[in-house]
Order: C-alpha cells, then structure tokens, then sequence
C-alpha cells in the first residue's frame, strides 16, 4: 500500500491528477468484506464457584474478546483462540481501509472545491 498523500498537497495536483489517484486508492480499498473497526482486548474471568481458586486471584484465562468501535459500543463478543489470528487480520485491514477512504474523501473535498466532484 503507497503512503498517504499529504491532504495540503491535493491543492496543487491537476483535476486529472486527483482523479488518477482517487481511482488508484478505490482499486487499493478492494474487498472491503473482511474488516473490522475496534480493538481486540484480553480478560481474565472469574466463575462464581465457591472455592474455585479464581475466586481469589487471577481468574481464568485470559480470553479474548473483540470490542467494536461503534455499532453496540461497550458491549464484547468473545473471540474464541482458533478465530484471534483471524480478528487480527480483520482488525489490520479495516485500519489500512480507514486510511484508504481518508485519503479518497480529502481528494472529493479538494474535487467539490474546484466544483469538479463527478
């Protein structure tokens, strides 16, 4: 993936410049299907039972456990240890994404300030 483009430079590329990159960004987004937004935390766990040796110390685990940045914020999935790898990916990508549309909306800023946003 290119690095981004500084936003303060988009104002001195031609329209045909801009467009040139934005469809070279689109084509880096790609599959947008495997991403995600949040953060993958770690948690110990205590279970209640009465004697169990969690119950004065570290607990059990850790177990992983995903946090969405947005769509029901606060609440945790459990993330079982054959699928963390996987989240990890998905976490990686979705911030590689991120960056992605940053770019291609500072560019369709700059377009609709030269009134030549298409």
């Amino acid at each position: 993936m290119s690095p981004p483009k500084d936003p303060t430079d988009l104002g001195t590329m031609s329209t045909e410049d801009l467009l040139a990159r934005r469809r070279a960004l689109a084509d880096e987004v790609g599959d947008a299907q495997r991403v995600l937004a949040g953060s993958l935390v770690e948690q110990s766990r205590r279970c209640g039972k009465p004697g169990c040796s969690c119950a004065g110390g570290a607990g059990h685990g850790p177990y992983s456990y995903f946090s969405p940045r947005q769509v029901d914020r606060g609440r945790l999935r459990y993330v079982p240890a054959r699928l963390v790898s996987v989240v990890h990916r998905y976490l990686e990508r979705g911030g590689e994404v991120e960056v992605l549309l940053a770019e291609i909306s500072a560019i369709n800023v700059e377009l609709l300030a030269r009134r030549e946003l298409t």
